[in-house]
């Protein structure tokens, strides 16, 4: 994680500096207010705090206040959004005495933040989510250990409104589960409950009345295109392609093509606007992918192999499920990782 880390005290810009030291597997950045700062070699929060919490809302994973509770609810509160986007946020007294998992305990991993500073700290770790404090199964830690999108954010929270309350909710996977399931998660082969949980790559997969998906990110889109095909007719031979298969754009971790297609306009505009990352092979790399792919002639002669978007899918991405489908100067062929979830 990316973290920042801002002090407000001599006292606090100390445990800033032994904090950053300490939190060896993340990237720590320490702030303070400028007298402090200048003392302790820290960088200063500038221009202002207000300013500066934006500027951190937006580039860093998780910050941590050290201070008044106060100081970090007030500075946030213009910029928080969503639990699927904000950072982490915690806070910390400037005697080390407590430590609070105040914003994104579960999606942006504040509770998990929480438990590693107090174990440098020697702080309380004060965790308040209901999932947590009752010990029962929450599925935005599971989505986020499995790599998987939450689809409806309000079914979410229905479903750890009821497993608080001492309820069941239906649970199914398309995929292999690994480890012990909670016994208040109840299979699809039993009595089905209204509610569930369904692990698919298809949003219309709902086994229950009230369906909450969880997508992994499984598939990879190989691409072939003319030079400079518009953005706009890539992502619609995508998003055709993915809907033949039944598979929800959501379900997608890359894209893939050749290396002469690495800065491809139309390409790299489609990626980014989906989030995905790109990936592109040389005509030898390609060369070397196991499987039966569709030739082309023609393919052969400009890039040097019989076939792009096939051979990058999956040597990018595992299994071809969806072979070459050509229209318009653009080629899409779709792979699937292995994947399993995992308790």
């Amino acid at each position: 994680m990316k973290i920042a880390i801002a002090s407000f005290t001599r006292n606090g810009c100390a445990w800033n500096q032994k904090l950053c030291a300490a939190l060896k597997k993340h990237s720590c950045e320490g702030y303070a207010l400028e007298k402090y700062g200048k003392e302790a070699g820290i960088p200063a929060i500038a221009p202002s705090l207000p300013a500066w919490t934006e500027r951190m809302f937006q580039k860093m994973d998780a910050i941590l206040f050290i201070g008044a509770c106060g100081i970090a609810v007030r500075s946030i509160a213009p910029y928080v959004k969503s639990k699927k986007t904000d950072p982490a946020v915690l806070c910390m007294d400037e005697q080390g005495k407590f430590v609070i998992s105040l914003l994104s305990g579960h999606i942006g991993g504040a509770n998990e933040l929480t438990e590693e500073v107090a174990a440098v700290t020697g702080a309380v770790p004060v965790i308040t989510t209901a999932t947590d404090v009752n010990h029962k199964f929450a599925v935005d830690v599971f989505a986020v250990k499995n790599h998987c999108e939450i689809c409806e954010m309000e079914l979410a929270k229905e479903a750890a409104a009821l497993l608080v309350d001492g309820k069941t909710v239906g649970f199914c996977s398309r995929f292999p589960v690994e480890g012990t399931k909670p016994e208040e998660l109840i299979p699809e082969e039993a009595a089905k409950p209204s509610m569930g949980i369904c692990i698919t790559t298809s949003e219309e997969d709902s086994p229950y009345e009230r369906t909450l998906h969880l997508i992994p990110k499984v598939i990879t889109v190989g691409i072939g295109c003319k030079k400079n095909t518009p953005a706009g007719r890539i992502e619609e031979k995508v998003l055709a392609a993915l809907a033949a298969a039944g598979i929800s754009p959501k379900a997608v971790r890359q894209a893939a093509s050749i290396d002469l297609k690495a800065q491809e306009p139309g390409i790299l505009q489609l990626v980014e606007k989906y989030g995905w990352q790109y990936r592109t092979f040389s005509a030898e790399e390609l060369e070397t992918a196991e499987g039966e792919f569709t030739p082309s002639p023609f393919v052969r002669k400009i890039t040097g192999i019989d076939n792009v978007c096939e051979r990058s899918a999956v040597l990018a991405g595992g299994r071809l499920i969806k072979k070459k489908k050509a229209a318009d100067g653009v080629t899409v062929a779709l792979a699937a990782a292995d994947w399993r979830a995992v308790f």
